[in-house]
């Protein structure tokens, strides 16, 4: 079930634009995806892995329970593009996943790197990229040297 996100508030606006990105990964991780969705803007956009087009964060979960028992991420550094303004900033998260796959098999390391165009403290865009396709090619014994 889709809930409307949020209205932007002033908590929102007054948050810097890593600050939210950092937020909304730390509640999509638990996963949360009703709180997750309070910092995206009703226009949100997300591309993630495999180019699959997707518009509100609970998508977002429901994709990883299919992939992942568990998974959660590791957040070695959030930057903001030189530029940024308040009304668009770019924001991009890189770090590593870590987690179990759906067999229970456990797995760490796997490199992510995370695009988000922030506008007035709402996430508007989120693109995503990760080595899993990678790693579950190598256990399926489908992985090129």
């Amino acid at each position: 079930m889709q809930h409307a996100p949020a209205v932007n508030t002033k908590a929102n606006q007054a948050s810097p634009p890593a600050a939210v990105v950092d937020e909304y990964l730390r509640r999509l991780m638990i996963p949360d995806p009703d709180a997750a969705r309070e910092l995206v803007s009703p226009a949100l956009r997300i591309r993630f892995t495999g180019g699959r087009e997707m518009r509100d964060p609970a998508q977002c979960a429901a994709f990883n329970a299919t992939r992942y028992a568990w998974v959660k991420k590791r957040i070695e550094a959030t930057e903001v593009v030189d530029g940024a303004s308040d009304d668009h900033a770019v924001v991009y998260s890189r770090g590593t996943l870590y987690g179990a796959w759906p067999d229970g098999t456990e797995f760490e390391g796997n490199r992510y790197v995370d695009r988000y165009v922030v506008s007035r403290g709402l996430i508007t865009q989120m693109d995503v990229w990760n080595d899993s396709a990678e790693w579950l090619l190598e256990r399926a014994g489908l992985a090129l040297s």
